[in-house]
């Protein structure tokens, strides 16, 4: 008897949980607008309570049974969902980027320098730049910050002896007045894009437009390494603009793309939650020693708040340069202070 209860009560949350996927589904994927998306994905969950209530009521195994053929049909359904390259996308992630390598050159292709005044008010500029890994001279972990507890994006920017910077970040390529929704990341609703762009356009965006709170971290890595880096980026853009794919909240986002490729480079990478819980991501990474350990992890955190230095930043002034000069000599004197010995 007890066996008997605990099946069906086993039976009873399988159908429940694979019925409120179900609706998500049917809400971002179902066709039309948002009324009759809405009346679809209320009339499954309103289906699949009906069946659970019948079956439990008459002892019967029948509806749960014809919800399991329903369900295998959405499923059906599903797989035929196919992510594209072409859509009315936004303005900031309409072009895929490309790249070329030739030797020690790169050539990328749709390299984003828009200038922000705000949301709605920029000026739309796509380039063609050139890049000599022989000149790389250091790699940067931004990570911003728009107020959702635990969860920062990620962004890789790579110096060169010139004094310029690619930024490469692993974005939603959002359709035209289509807002992110970290739900939805799990539901199709978003294609995956590389975006490279200039430090003045995608982090200013974040900081002066956008309002969030942005942090930057000197990587330790070799020159190898972090050109090995900065062409995994290039594969990947190449890749998605060849053949595009979905984004996904956890399995696909902008740290755990850059932890699978971090990963070729390091195959002794440790997983850890935190590439989960990106607001924890300093924690992991100063732990494996991809920062510098001289310093106590709160002064790297608290040198590292480029935020107000990026507000501050005039048109005329170097901006790469402005977010990396500390902003008093009160703070230097504070990290040597704290330096571990």
């Amino acid at each position: 008897m007890f066996v008997r209860w605990t099946f069906c009560v086993l039976l009873v949350l399988v159908v429940l949980l694979t019925a409120c996927w179900g609706s998500l589904a049917l809400w971002y994927q179902g066709p039309g607008g948002a009324v009759l998306r809405g009346v679809i994905s209320t009339a499954w969950m309103v289906f699949a309570l009906v069946l659970i209530a019948v079956g439990w009521s008459r002892h019967s195994g029948l509806p749960f049974g014809l919800y399991a053929l329903a369900f295998a049909t959405l499923l059906a359904w599903w797989t035929t969902i196919a992510p594209s390259n072409h859509r009315d996308w936004a303005d900031d992630v309409s072009r895929s980027l490309t790249g070329n390598v030739d030797g020690q050159v790169v050539t990328l292709h749709n390299v984003r320098n828009f200038n922000w005044r705000s949301e709605e008010d920029y000026d739309i500029r796509w380039e063609t730049r050139r890049y000599d890994l022989d000149h790389l001279t250091s790699a940067d972990l931004i990570l911003s910050s728009w107020g959702m507890p635990g969860i920062v994006h990620a962004l890789v920017s790579f110096g060169f002896d010139d004094g310029s910077h690619a930024v490469f970040s692993v974005e939603v390529r959002r359709q035209r007045n289509q807002s992110f929704s970290s739900i939805g990341g799990f539901f199709k609703h978003f294609e995956r894009i590389i975006v490279a762009a200039d430090e003045r356009d995608i982090i200013r965006v974040r900081t002066n437009v956008r309002g969030e709170t942005d942090h930057l971290y000197h990587l330790q890595m070799d020159k190898p390494a972090m050109r090995a880096l900065f062409l995994s980026y290039v594969r990947g853009a190449n890749e998605l603009a060849a053949k595009p794919a979905f984004y996904n909240t956890v399995t696909s986002n902008c740290v755990t793309i850059v932890y699978d490729m971090a990963k070729q480079i390091d195959p002794g990478l440790p997983y850890d939650y935190r590439l989960l819980v990106t607001a924890r991501l300093p924690s992991y990474l100063y732990e494996v020693g991809a920062l510098d350990r001289h310093y106590p992890l709160e002064v790297l955190i608290s040198q590292g708040d480029i935020t107000a230095r990026a507000r501050a930043a005039g048109p005329n002034d170097d901006f790469s340069r402005a977010i990396r000069t500390a902003s008093s000599a009160g703070a230097a004197e504070v990290a040597h202070r704290d330096r571990v010995p």
